[in-house]
């Protein structure tokens, strides 16, 4: 069994928004959500990022997600928001807000309005790291179109800037180049169908999608990757990548609230301008989930 030593270590998953039908957060849902992923064996919760919509929440909604995640979780180092924003200025508020709450790190993208020069990315994560609290950066070039690449993420923690990076790239070799180019960082699974390849890589945590459908099976799966019993890890992912690979889709939230709903939890509807899975898609959805839920996974 893995050690958990610092509050982005192990599984955090990525929380769904529970929305009503009428589009407003249903908190009760949210705060039963974040128990029952606890319960299942995560150990811990980012509330706020791409999967949460924080883009659509209101400034006030969004602080109550994150004082409804850390009275949940009873522990704010369980806790990792997502304070990233278009303005340096806003992301170090959110920063502020999160540690107010009690958080124990934040999830940060860089600058996401524009190509922001690597000069600038320095400054943006240094100006939210003054708020005090630990910096997860967050690498997602295919859609902020910055790429924190080795040498730039060696460079921000260098400057004290951050602690670890979720690797959203899709690109598994980066492991072994940030690990030379900065022996220190910490190294987080950003996405669900490139889990394997990280954990054998030396990743330390999984910032995770689909374990709010199927929390079990996935911290039974990265438990055994990060462990290194391929044994045991190869025929569950293998079993599982059907539906881990949806977490790289464009759909991705919509896919993982539908999960969700099937596995017999409150997934809901998305804020536009996010829209329904298309029948095509909903019933692929369907079939791989309907599977996994037949064969015992929860």
């Amino acid at each position: 069994m893995v050690t958990r030593t610092r509050p982005w270590h192990g599984i955090m998953v990525a929380t769904t928004l529970p929305f009503r039908d009428d589009l407003s957060i249903d908190h009760d849902a949210y705060a039963a959500q974040v128990a029952r992923l606890l319960a299942a064996g995560c150990d811990g919760v980012v509330p706020n990022g791409s999967l949460g919509e924080y883009q659509t929440l209101t400034d006030a909604e969004r602080a109550r997600v994150v004082r409804t995640a850390v009275e949940a979780a009873g522990d704010g180092d369980r806790v990792m928001p997502g304070v990233s924003a278009y303005g340096s200025a806003a992301s170090r508020r959110w920063a502020e807000q999160a540690a107010e709450a009690g958080a124990g790190s934040v999830l940060l993208l860089p600058p996401n309005g524009y190509r922001a020069e690597p000069a600038a990315v320095r400054a943006h994560f240094a100006d939210v790291a003054a708020a005090g609290l630990p910096v997860v950066a967050y690498n997602n070039p295919i859609d902020t179109k910055v790429d924190l690449t080795p040498g730039l993420l060696a460079d921000l923690h260098a400057d004290g800037s951050i602690v670890a990076v979720k690797e959203f790239s899709g690109d598994v070799r980066r492991a072994y180049e940030i690990a030379e180019t900065a022996p220190e960082l910490d190294l987080l699974i950003g996405a669900d169908d490139v889990l394997l390849e990280l954990a054998l890589a030396g990743a330390v945590g999984w910032i995770a999608g689909f374990p709010n459908a199927l929390p079990a099976s996935c911290a039974a799966l990265y438990r055994a990757a990060v462990a290194g019993d391929l044994d045991t890890a190869l025929p569950l992912y293998r079993t599982l990548h059907p539906l881990l690979r949806w977490d790289s889709r464009t759909e991705f939230v919509q896919a993982i609230k539908l999960a969700t709903d099937l596995a017999g939890h409150r997934g809901g509807p998305t804020r536009p301008p996010r829209t329904a899975l298309t029948a095509d898609q909903s019933a692929a959805l369907r079939a791989v989930t309907g599977k996994l839920l037949a064969d015992g996974h929860h």
